[in-house]
């Protein structure tokens, strides 16, 4: 059974920076497409950035520039250094892991628990 377990969220003021790291067990993590989703109150949830089994990178417009995802396969955990946050950037973050499909759909079949972050203005 895969299994994804977030970590880093917290408080932190505007123009801050904080990082996400998602650990998987319990499946093939080299093999997987990871995808960094979002949640604030009261909206839907939204596609962040992802990171493909070559390393490429793919980010929302929103975040493209402040945000950075990677991954350790030997580690088999994925990271997501968020900079300059903003108070819109508010919102619970859940990591993602597929064998394969869109990278920016959030049809993935594996999903963590999420970690709230939270951006003080």
């Amino acid at each position: 059974q895969v299994q994804l377990v977030e970590s880093g969220g917290g408080l932190v003021q505007a123009g801050g920076s904080l990082r996400l790291s998602c650990a998987v067990s319990g499946g093939t993590f080299s093999n997987f497409v990871m995808g960094w989703f979002r949640q604030a109150p009261g909206k839907e949830r939204e596609f962040v950035g992802g990171i493909f089994r070559s390393g490429k990178t793919y980010y929302a417009d929103s975040v493209k520039g402040r945000f950075t995802t990677s991954r350790d396969n030997a580690k088999n955990t994925v990271y997501l250094q968020m900079n300059t946050l903003k108070p819109e950037d508010t919102a619970v973050y859940s990591c993602a892991a597929r064998p394969a499909g869109f990278i920016y759909s959030d049809d993935y079949p594996y999903w963590g628990q999420g970690t709230q972050v939270t951006v003080s203005s």
